[in-house]
């Protein structure tokens, strides 16, 4: 069993890096450049994107490394008298409280912005309004992933 979370560490540390970094380009410069755009161009931009994150490989890096993070989580309170415990549970957790962000806020905000005309006349306002909740969150959930895979480092040197 220490095996398996052994390598589990390392693949959820890993894919909360990636994942880190996929958001946070968004944060940096993705949503950045469509915002030089004008906001039709942008919305059907950003409905582009949406349509094609929606593929087996994003899956299985989001996905995936949730699941290995549940893992893993449940694999701390086990080990709670090793001193990584602590590491491995608030890496993991970090993780999944990004996974819920992204379920309960970015998604829906996406949702929304799914349905809207890029042509209509509050095009502007609709877009406005979207970046600025949905960058929000994004940031949130970035900083959450950043925090996973740092503790998840941790928890692994300690082995």
């Amino acid at each position: 069993m220490d095996e398996i979370v052994y390598y589990f560490i390392i693949i959820a540390a890993i894919g909360s890096g990636m994942v880190a970094g996929v958001l946070f380009a968004f944060s940096a410069f993705v949503m950045k450049a469509l915002n030089r755009l004008s906001a039709e161009q942008s919305i059907a931009a950003m409905q582009s994107i949406n349509i094609t994150v929606l593929n087996p490989l994003c899956s299985v890096l989001f996905f995936g490394t949730g699941l290995i993070t549940l893992f893993i989580l449940i694999t701390s309170f086990n080990r709670w008298n090793d001193p990584d415990a602590i590491y491995l549970l608030a890496g993991s957790a970090s993780y999944l409280i990004a996974l819920f962000i992204t379920g309960a806020f970015n998604v829906p905000l996406n949702n929304k912005l799914a349905v809207v005309n890029p042509a209509a006349n509050d095009g502007a306002q609709k877009w406005g309004s979207f970046v600025a909740k949905w960058m929000i969150w994004n940031h949130i959930r970035t900083l959450a992933c950043v925090a996973s895979s740092a503790f998840l480092l941790i928890a692994f040197h300690m082995q």
